[in-house]
């Protein structure tokens, strides 16, 4: 049953992929056994909001296959609204494969979704019902990546949320080999940042995106181009976040040992988009967003270190300082 729109805190949307993790190390034409698990950059940020209390509806596409169905499968386990994810007899659901490091580099990964299901999404799939209730709509830069009609969907939606006074997040997330240049993604990522109040880039990405090498200068550019506050990521160092009223950079959380790199910053959204619609300061966002992005790089997956609330309202109060079950996977319930 889908969530009454009236009732959604957060919207978002973009493309969900089944992903292949190695189950050891080493190049991926040489692994042998691999575990299914989700990924999707705007998803693993609805995945954690849902955990943290949120209600959450996801726009998307999936195909009439057996990757479609454990995307929906894990969309309901989840407690995410999918009544606006359409499945596409004609196109794919898309996947990924992603090797295993020990290290704690940045694993590879293959992406298998040219031609998917989700890369022809379109204005089409807007329903104004559906969206302009909701209190916040989070935007990454890989949806707008995957095809043209999708870029056109997610201006859509900026300037519709943004026509009804809601918030808007976005969250750079770097894809350029999907871009047709360099120069199509700079320029398409600064107008979508324009149009959103909370801008999220890390540091390499904010050098890429505006020329600026320094955190300061970053968060000024966006500033300057309509951003209510811009946080920046530092990675170990934490982030660097400015508004027009102040500017800090917060400390980041220490990390024993380092597992899986991927879905550190989706993490680190979610800290900042909880913390804020919460109502708290943009640096006890900032903090938050340090704090779950830490947890994400501790386990292997995409979202799986994600936090359930009644472990980070631990983790926050102090009453515990670790996780039990680290790395234990959350599988999606059977249908």
């Amino acid at each position: 049953m889908s969530t009454p729109a009236a009732a959604l805190d957060v919207i978002t949307y973009g493309e969900a992929m089944a992903l292949f993790v190695a189950a050891e190390a080493g190049p991926l034409a040489s692994v042998g056994q691999f575990s299914k698990r989700i990924a999707g950059a705007d998803l693993n940020v609805a995945i954690g909001l849902a955990r943290l209390g949120f209600k959450v509806g996801y726009i998307s596409r999936v195909g009439n296959d057996s990757f479609g169905q454990y995307v929906r499968d894990t969309l309901t386990h989840e407690g995410i609204d999918q009544g606006r994810v359409t499945t596409d007899a004609r196109y794919p659901t898309g996947f990924q494969l992603k090797s295993k490091t020990d290290d704690g580099s940045d694993p590879a990964v293959e992406y298998f979704r040219k031609g998917s299901a989700a890369s022809h999404l379109s204005v089409a799939d807007y329903a104004a019902d559906y969206v302009l209730p909701a209190r916040h709509l989070h935007l990454t830069g890989v949806a707008p990546a995957i095809s043209a009609s999708s870029r056109e969907l997610a201006f859509h939606l900026a300037r519709e949320m943004r026509a009804a006074g809601k918030t808007i997040s976005f969250d750079p997330n770097l894809r350029p080999t999907l871009w047709p240049s360099r120069e199509a993604m700079v320029d398409g990522l600064n107008a979508l940042a324009a149009l959103s109040d909370w801008v999220l880039p890390g540091i390499g990405e904010g050098e890429i995106l505006t020329g600026y090498t320094q955190p300061e200068d970053i968060a000024s550019f966006y500033l300057d181009h309509g951003a209510r506050g811009v946080i920046v990521k530092l990675g170990a160092h934490g982030a660097y976040y400015r508004t027009a009223d102040e500017a800090a950079t917060i400390a980041g959380q220490p990390v024993a040992r380092v597992v899986d790199t991927v879905g550190a910053g989706d993490g680190f959204a979610v800290g900042v988009i909880s913390a804020l619609l919460e109502g708290k300061s943009m640096a006890q966002a900032v903090a938050r967003a340090n704090r779950i992005g830490a947890l994400a790089i501790q386990v292997i997956g995409d979202s799986e270190g994600l936090p359930q609330r009644a472990e980070l309202d631990a983790l926050e109060s102090g009453t515990t300082t670790a996780r039990p079950n680290a790395g234990t996977a959350h599988a999606p319930a059977a249908r």
